[in-house]
């Protein structure tokens, strides 16, 4: 099982870090090892003095392909769920300024939030609804409809370079709002108006 990330794949996100919006998807990857499940509490690394809250559609892959072509690209994932890319901002930018890789920035223990399931089929792909709360308010909102790459486009370019394989996830990128959570803090997931996940900061 892969877990695929996308960077920047949110305008407003991409310009709130003071990136340039990507002309391609910004892949990036985690180990099994990340992913922190059934509303399990994250505590907090002490690798890093700035971890961010990013939250993501995140699609599962359900056949296996390989150079998959547009017209087909729909049939390779059929459930959704909520995630959280943590990020340790610190070490990121550290590395970034360097040209350094930063995988442990992003792929280090339990920095992979995710909710249970839905069936793709409840849902319009296009513009699916969602937001985190942090100590019960909003601080992020986003919906599919302001991806710079939907989900067709990022089954076919993921699939380019690596083969898809069922149960593979993709997380599909971050709208704006990110920022800084702390011990004590309460995280909650919402697809659409329905709690997806929660998960405390210990």
């Amino acid at each position: 099982m892969k877990i695929f990330c996308i960077g920047r794949n949110y305008a407003e996100h991409a310009k709130e870090l003071k990136n340039d919006i990507p002309t391609k998807p910004l892949i990036f990857m985690k180990p099994p090892t990340a992913l922190l499940l059934d509303n399990k509490p994250f505590y907090y690394p002490d690798f890093t003095k700035n971890l961010h809250h990013e939250v993501e559609v995140v699609l599962r892959v359900c056949k296996n392909g390989k150079q998959i072509q547009p017209a087909f690209a729909s049939k390779y994932y059929d459930k959704i769920a909520l995630g959280i890319d943590f990020t340790a901002r610190d070490l990121q930018d550290a590395l970034k300024s360097k040209g350094q890789p930063w995988e442990i920035a992003k792929g280090f223990d339990s920095s992979a939030v995710l909710s249970d399931f839905f069936d793709i089929s409840k849902f319009d792909i296009s513009n699916i609804h969602f937001h985190l709360t942090k100590n019960g308010q909003t601080v992020q909102k986003g919906t599919t409809q302001d991806l710079i790459f939907n989900f067709d486009t990022l089954i076919c370019y993921i699939s380019k370079f690596f083969t898809l394989q069922q149960g593979d996830l993709i997380y599909t990128g971050t709208p704006a709002g990110v920022g800084a959570v702390q011990i004590g803090d309460v995280l909650e997931g919402f697809l659409e108006e329905q709690s997806a996940f929660r998960c405390a900061i210990k």
